[in-house]
């Protein structure tokens, strides 16, 4: 479920000549019983509303004094949003003859055409004050409160993302507040400036039309909507000709990328995550081998030796805005798929209630999702949102690969992948023929299983180079490099990259030929250190004729100029 919420403008939206009709009233009640939230936004004073609204309780937050004021109907409590214009501004309209006139904890309202007096009390009392309208009415409210605040304000309390919200308006009031939500409705009997920007025009005006959007979120969540909602798209790939992009829905689809080492897995996932967390979405990438630990636009938890604890996840997700990286490197290899399992229950609740995080990113899947385990009740078949991380298809469960939507293949036989992924999920034979030059990918969907060549969109920054474990920490013996030589004499462990330079410079010319002939040297860079874009510059010194004292210089050279050494 994506649309978690509902935000509902009140007068000429939900509400016809003050008044609210039982068929308005089942529908939201219908839509409060799919597991869904109610959000009532609206200029009118709370008092005036409770007289003409008796059914607030279906609605667990109220916006009103045009989102000046909060108001919690289950427990009556009110938040003041903003700070009242001073008292000598009211007597001024009153001297001025305004009349109508009203006065709220920090909006004061009138009608056409007392705004004329209004502006000329603002300037003689020099204060910073802005006029707001709603067709007729005419609002006064400090500067940078609207709906929108108000409702970004609610959805804070609600801990709801405004991407997982459907807004419904009908006046210029409400622009702001449905740009904010990731799916913006007007009524039929909207004005034109609500109607153009809207992704929906209802057909039935005020009531009869929020019945209708409430009836077309209960049969498809508005998942139609998608394709033609820039808010809902980012992109996944550009172009082979550089003019365009290829999109996807995060929060509808699943992606299944997969690929040798060194291919340019990490290069793909960290552009991608980049996109998604500058669009808004937020994510949770669950890191087995603790590749992502630096990555700075997400908190890690979890480390070499302290696993992160599930409910830990799930209480720093809570937060709107923040991105998580699970970290597992300190659960043993065999405990990993439990960890993950619990790891996702966690996840679930909290999508079940808000519908974030957005994406989940399951890097090294087959580590905690291999192809022995059916993981059907944390991972349910409707589950959308997800990324899997895999060397191969055949490495994850059947049931995994069955939820994929799109493959995306990199690296070496591209074309394996894209058949393997096909046989699995029923698909035609794709008959991709051919390898992939670097900084290009091979996709297809199930709905369009076409192959096509595509273009990786690098990311901005990749993983932080300075200061970080691969350039002077210390990785397990697992990932370390030894320098062994043709006979099998030595065994010099460099376990970071500054230590692999320094014995480098001093092993014998046949151990290091030894090493660079087999491709032992990007091969470790690309499975330990994980820099695809080194290990393909370093594999192309290691086929090159280099002699061997320029070699080590030139594999020197690429590492120093994406890490900083210490001196």
């Amino acid at each position: 479920m994506q649309y978690v919420v509902l935000a509902a403008d009140y007068d000429g939206t939900i509400a016809y000549n003050g008044v609210v009709d039982d068929r308005t009233i089942a529908a939201l009640t219908r839509l409060r019983a799919s597991s869904r939230r109610l959000i009532l936004a609206t200029g009118r004073e709370l008092p005036d509303l409770e007289r003409v609204m008796p059914r607030l309780d279906l609605f667990e937050r109220v916006v009103a004094e045009n989102g000046a004021l909060l108001y919690r109907p289950q427990s009556r409590e009110e938040r003041v949003l903003a700070d009242p214009p001073p008292p000598r501004f009211v007597e001024l309209l009153r001297e001025f003859g305004v009349s109508p006139l009203s006065a709220g904890h920090a909006i004061v309202a009138t009608w056409h055409p007392n705004e004329d007096a209004v502006l000329q009390a603002i300037r003689e009392l020099g204060l910073e004050l802005q006029i707001v309208f709603n067709k007729g009415a005419v609002m006064v409210l400090p500067a940078g409160v609207n709906k929108e605040s108000g409702l970004r304000a609610a959805l804070d309390e609600l801990e709801i993302s405004p991407l997982n919200c459907v807004g419904v308006g009908d006046a210029e009031n409400d622009n702001a507040m449905l740009e904010l939500c990731g799916a913006k409705v007007a009524v039929a009997n909207a004005l034109d400036s609500v109607k153009e920007t809207a992704l929906i025009v209802t057909p039935g005006a005020r009531g009869a039309g929020v019945v209708e959007l409430i009836e077309r979120i209960l049969a498809t969540d508005l998942a139609e909507l998608d394709e033609s909602s820039p808010r809902q798209q980012i992109a996944l790939a550009a172009l082979p000709d550089g003019n365009g992009e290829l999109h996807y829905s995060p929060q509808r689809h699943n992606l299944l990328l997969a690929g040798t080492s060194g291919g340019g897995k990490s290069t793909l996932v960290t552009g991608l995550l980049e996109r998604l967390h500058a669009r808004g979405f937020q994510f949770c990438l669950v890191d087995p081998e603790g590749d992502y630990e630096e990555l700075e636009i997400a908190v890690t938890l979890g480390g070499q030796d302290t696993p992160p604890t599930p409910e830990r996840v799930a209480e720093l997700l809570r937060k709107l805005g923040a991105n998580v990286v699970a970290n597992l490197l300190g659960v043993k290899l065999e405990d990993r798929p439990g960890s993950f399992i619990m790891l996702m229950a966690e996840i679930g609740k909290l999508r079940a209630r808000t519908g974030r995080p957005h994406v989940v990113v399951i890097d090294e899947a087959h580590h905690v999702l291999p192809a022995c385990i059916d993981p059907s009740a944390e991972i349910p078949a409707e589950a959308k949102g997800l990324i899997f991380v895999t060397v191969e298809p055949t490495a994850l469960s059947p049931r995994i690969v069955g939820l994929v939507d799109r493959v995306i293949a990199v690296g070496e036989e591209p074309g394996s992948v894209l058949a393997e992924f096909c046989h699995i999920a029923g698909l035609p034979d794709p008959a991709f023929d051919g390898s992939l030059e670097r900084g290009e990918m091979a996709t297809l969907s199930r709905d369009d299983p076409q192959p096509r060549r595509l273009r990786v969109i690098p990311p901005s920054s990749m993983h932080r180079r300075h200061v970080r474990k691969y350039a002077k920490g210390t990785l397990g013996e697992e990932k370390s490099f030894y320098f062994r030589g043709p006979d099998g004499r030595l065994n010099l462990r460099a376990q970071n990259l500054m230590l692999f330079v320094q014995l480098a410079e001093g092993v014998d010319d046949a151990t290091w030929e030894h090493h660079r002939r087999r491709g032992d040297y990007s091969q470790w860079i690309a499975d330990s250190i994980k820099d695809d874009n080194l290990a393909q510059e370093v594999g192309a010194v290691e086929r090159g004729e280099l002699a061997v004292a320029e070699a080590k210089a030139a594999i020197r050279k690429a590492i120093e100029r994406r890490y900083t050494l210490p001196a």
